[in-house]
């Protein structure tokens, strides 16, 4: 009977703890998943990483130079303004409560008035032991919460912005711990580059050192503004058009890179260019063509190719087709 009894209270004792809550998980540094709803190479990229080394050469946590002097945050963009106004969301990289935001500021880049209001449109989410993620440059009149609300991982803040200082469309995650910047790729001290060290991030994202942001046809050499706006290209060319041009738009160059141009049409290989880059830039673009020296271009389809590369790696491939009519 004592032996039953005791089976009893064991089994009581077991029920009970089954059916009382998890214990909380021990408060500790966030894991961050991706702050925006994209895929990275595909239809976002990131531009700039947290500087590991302030001064005149700036340097990431790889000790490559993407990245600017006293940058305290990673960029994570989008290819074109075009991809901005379709609409992109940006996400809670982790659980928290919304210390603070503002919303209001114009999609115009840097001006007069973005003095003082560098974050442009932002939110900042308290999370445990002193950390915080602030998320900046958000598109104005997107932003979808409120201060003092509850976020979990993933919930929309708003979507991607140019409000602020900032000359293209992307989202600014900066991390901090007790009011201090921390590189989310890397714990280690920020005056040493190179080192390694616990990475924030749930699924670290691949580094990429540079790469192509877009391509296209068009009918002379492009205006910039049109090819960061996403509407340079053109899909059909007149056959009587002044110029045959292909453009590639590119980010994170080296003094060095080579951007390879190739231009294929109706009668066989059309021309072919190789351009080596003369200075580090964060975004560029070059092009390649033809002036119109006869009454019509061959009529039919045309592709383009442009490769960027460093040394024999290459960063990245863009093909793109036209037709002449």
């Amino acid at each position: 009977m004592r032996r039953l009894k005791r089976r009893l209270k064991r089994c009581a004792t077991l029920i009970l703890a089954l059916a009382l809550p998890a214990a909380p998980i021990a408060a500790g540094e966030p894991v961050l998943s991706l702050p925006i709803d994209c895929t990275l190479g595909e239809t976002c990229y990131i531009q700039n990483y947290v500087d590991r080394a302030p001064g005149p050469d700036a340097r990431d946590f790889t000790c490559a130079g993407l990245s600017y002097d006293g940058h305290k945050g990673t960029d994570i963009g989008l290819p074109t303004l075009s991809d901005m106004r379709r609409g992109v969301d940006v996400l809670a990289a982790a659980p928290g409560i919304v210390r603070g935001l503002r919303d209001g500021v114009a999609d115009v880049g840097p001006n007069a008035t973005t003095q003082g209001k560098e974050c442009g449109n932002g939110v900042v989410l308290r999370h445990d032991d002193g950390w915080e993620t602030q998320y900046c440059h958000m598109k104005s009149g997107s932003l979808r919460v409120q201060k003092d609300q509850r976020i979990e991982r993933g919930d929309v803040l708003g979507q991607v912005g140019l409000s602020g200082k900032t000359e293209f469309p992307h989202i600014h995650l900066s991390v901090r711990k007790d009011g201090k910047v921390v590189d989310p790729f890397g714990l280690s001290a920020l005056a040493t580059c190179g080192e390694g060290g616990k990475s924030l991030w749930q699924d670290t994202p691949e580094y990429t050192p540079g790469g192509l942001l877009d391509a296209g046809f068009a009918p002379g050499v492009p205006d910039y503004g049109a090819v960061r706006d996403g509407t340079a290209g053109k899909s059909i060319l007149a056959g009587n058009a002044a110029g045959l041009v292909l453009y590639g738009f590119g980010y994170g160059a080296q003094k060095g890179d080579v951007m390879d141009m190739q231009i294929t049409g109706p009668t066989g290989v059309f021309l072919t260019q190789s351009i080596a880059l003369e200075k580090d830039q964060a975004q560029f673009f070059r092009a390649t063509g033809r002036r119109l020296t006869k009454t019509h271009w061959p009529t039919g389809r045309y592709t383009g190719t442009v490769t960027l590369r460093r040394g024999s790696t290459i960063l990245g491939e863009r093909l793109v087709q036209m037709s002449v009519e």
